[in-house]
């Protein structure tokens, strides 16, 4: 009886609490959609038709533009408590003008997919970057685009290049890796896929946001030059080839809210940069002062009215915030808006059928395959054969887990996930028995390691582990990882058990880096899988025996020990950054990386040969000959590396300039260029406030890892 009315205790507060949510929201009604005819405009012809809107409103009408349809947190906080604790499940809506025309700004979150419905749900950005594949990161993009607009938005949050500052950082799986130049590549891949299809893509988190549990009160410090050429030269990639919008990041830069910063937001993006888009807030707690954030260049803030709407009207009759500068804002939005939702569609209609489609699953389980990482394979151990293999032994919690990233904004809710086990079985159990344990019992695990004819084991992190840090009633979820290892229970396993059997495979699931000195001798193969999206079991399966050859290179550097990554206080409220982290930082101190940035084995063999480096018509061209020599085909991912070892001031060793993934037939050779602009090894001088190019001899370095045994070096000089 008890039972009984605690479960009925439970419903009706349910009820009441879905009332209550209702009978709020439904005063703060979401506006009617507005379609406008999609014509070829140029650039003028925009700029003059929003100018011509903004003159014709009021001031109300122009805060209305920088402000959010919901009208507080409240509200934010109902709408995902009735969509069953879902977040972002409609847009999130802001600005647009009904008597003027003007649709409203309609945004969806998601790196790794549209969080609305059952979306497809792709790889983590951080194992897309795995695939170094700009091509591949489009596409994925492209099919993100069309499932916002079959699902009525125009505004996509998902493009995220926070550098990866520390492996421990707890959104690392949500951004591109170490390196800025990747990430300016894939973000601008990821970014450019989404516009095709006339999606706003928003790029985020700017900037200097490489923390999670003190996100709300860190406060960054950082040398000027070492913001230009570390932190900010991503950002100012996706900016130069168009994106839309830039969110604000939570954290403090030198003392003020990133989103109240007019360094970053109004100085460097939109006055030397030339930034023709409009910048948005992080969300809830990225504004904590009206006429700070105004005035320093924000021009929306998101995703609920705290600190705009009426309180920024008020500071405008105050004369605390120029009308100068809401004139400028709602140009800024207006202007945006209307660029992409005048512009000629590639697509007639976007049915709901897009959403979660058969195509786009199938572009899942690409990019989950392409993104697979063979860090170790000794003897060969892979792939495994599955004609011979008939008893396999599946190790781990995280074999049978639906695990596909954190929980936070970044979670998307597809319509099925295939776990390890279950692609092993579906496409190898007719002829191969796998029995699935979760290692509890040692003994038992042991006895059952000796008599299988192969182990698999699936160990890593969870949402628990890493994510966005959400805190409820005292609970939390994700933040920034507490160790750089696994689990003790499972680092024990594969100690345990990995020598019983050479068979032995290990299949790592983890948003970055995962230091694996006290076992990786243990076993024989090793695979990064990163969190591989709803299709991930698949492709690991397909992946562990064959029907996939593993080409990713990691996007970061595995150290073998934690004290050669920098400095990481996961609890800091103060920080300051310098220039050193990754393979640069393992430069600069002599330490040679367990497994090192760009780094990826095949199950096929690869030669490289004749490299060659010249400079012409301001462009770096390197190419080298690249050879298949086994028996399979399979992709090489090659980087171009530039060398500063000759500079007068400051400078890394070596940076990736260029990078080029390709596909070799058996046998088959090809002659491979990457190009890199000499604008793009330029260091900024903080006294003259420019960039500048040194007139020196320069090192470069082509091959298929940043561990220069795996690179060609050349030189080339600039007099």
């Amino acid at each position: 009886m008890k039972v009984f009315r605690i479960i009925l205790y439970i419903i009706l507060s349910i009820l009441i609490i879905g009332f209550v949510a209702f009978q709020i929201l439904k005063y703060n009604p979401k506006p009617e959609l507005i379609a406008l005819e999609r014509r070829p405009l140029s650039e003028q012809e925009i700029d003059q038709q929003a100018r011509s809107l903004v003159d014709q409103m009021t001031i109300e009408e122009k805060v209305q533009m920088m402000t959010p349809v919901l009208k507080s947190n409240l509200k934010m906080f109902l709408e995902v408590i009735g969509d069953g604790m879902k977040y972002n499940q409609p847009s999130y809506q802001a600005g647009g003008n009904e008597r003027l025309n003007i649709p409203t700004m309609r945004f969806f979150d998601g790196p790794r997919g549209m969080v609305s419905g059952e979306a497809t749900c792709f790889p983590v950005a951080m194992a897309r970057a795995a695939a170094f594949d700009r091509n591949l990161e489009m596409r994925v993009g492209e099919a993100i685009g069309k499932e916002i607009r079959a699902n009525n938005g125009n505004y996509f949050g998902g493009v995220c290049i926070n550098l990866l500052r520390h492996p421990a950082g707890g959104r690392a799986q949500e951004a591109y890796g170490e390196d800025s130049y990747l990430l300016g590549q894939m973000g601008t891949s990821l970014m450019k896929g989404v516009q095709k299809y006339n999606v706003m893509a928003c790029i985020k988190h700017y900037a200097v946001n490489n923390q999670e549990n003190t996100r709300f009160s860190v406060d960054v410090e950082v040398d000027e030059r070492v913001l230009r050429e570390v932190y900010l030269p991503h950002f100012k990639e996706c900016i130069d080839n168009g994106a839309a919008s830039v969110m604000g990041a939570y954290n403090k830069f030198r003392g003020d809210q990133c989103c109240e910063s007019p360094h970053l937001l109004r100085t460097v993006l939109k006055e030397e940069w030339g930034f023709k888009g409009f910048t948005i807030s992080d969300f809830l707690y990225g504004v904590r002062n009206t006429e700070l954030a105004a005035n320093a260049g924000l021009d929306i803030e998101m995703p609920s009215t705290e600190d705009y709407g009426s309180k920024l009207l008020e500071a405008v009759n105050d004369g605390k915030v120029s009308e100068n500068v809401v004139d400028e804002s709602a140009f800024r939005i207006a202007r945006t808006v209307l660029k992409f939702e005048t512009a000629p569609d590639p697509m007639s209609e976007y049915p709901t059928s897009l959403i979660g489609s058969r195509d786009h699953i199938s572009l899942a389980l690409e990019a989950a395959e392409k993104s697979m990482v063979l860090m170790q394979n000794e003897n060969n151990v892979l792939p495994l054969n599955k004609n011979e293999i008939k008893n396999v032994l599946v190790v781990g919690q995280l074999a049978t887990t639906e695990n596909i990233g954190d929980h936070g904004s970044s979670q998307v809710r597809p319509a099925y996930v295939v776990t390890p086990m279950q692609g092993l079985n579906a496409l190898y159990g007719e002829k191969i028995k796998f029995t699935h344990i979760t290692g509890e019992d040692l003994e038992m695990a042991k006895n059952q390691a000796s008599e299988a004819d192969a182990i698999i084991f699936v160990v890593g992190y969870n949402h628990d582990d890493e994510g966005e840090f959400i805190e409820m009633g005292g609970n939390t979820v994700g933040g920034d990882r507490k160790s750089l290892r696994l689990h003790e229970n499972e680092s024990k396993l594969l100690q345990e058990l990995g020598p019983l059997n050479t068979n032995s495979v290990a299949v790592l699931i983890g948003g970055s880096a995962i230091i694996v000195e006290e076992w990786k001798d243990r076993v024989s193969g090793i695979i990064h899988a990163f969190y591989p999206g709803m299709e991930g079991g698949t492709a690991i399966a397909k992946t562990i025996f064959g029907d996939n050859n593993p080409g990713g290179k990691l996007p970061f550097t595995v150290a073998s020990d934690e004290s050669h990554y920098p400095t990481f206080d996961r609890l800091a409220t103060e920080v300051t950054y310098d220039r050193y982290h990754g393979y640069i930082k393992l430069d600069y101190d002599g330490n040679k990386a367990a497994f090192p940035f760009g780094f990826g084995l095949s199950y096929t063999t690869f030669t490289q040969d004749s490299a060659t480096i010249s400079v012409e018509n301001d462009q770096i061209t390197a190419e080298i000959n690249v050879t298949n020599t086994g028996e399979l085909a399979g992709d090489q991912a090659l980087q171009l590396y530039i060398g500063f070892d000759n500079s007068i001031v400051e400078r890394e060793h070596k940076l990736l300039k260029g990078f080029r993934r390709v596909t070799l037939q058996p046998g088959e050779s090809k002659r491979v260029q990457i190009t890199c602009p000499l604008d793009k090894i330029k260091w900024y001088n903080s006294e003259t406030k420019s960039w500048e190019l040194e007139k020196m001899k320069y090192q470069a370095y082509i091959g298929s890892s940043s561990d220069e045994d795996d690179l060609i070096e050349l030189a080339f000089t600039l007099d």
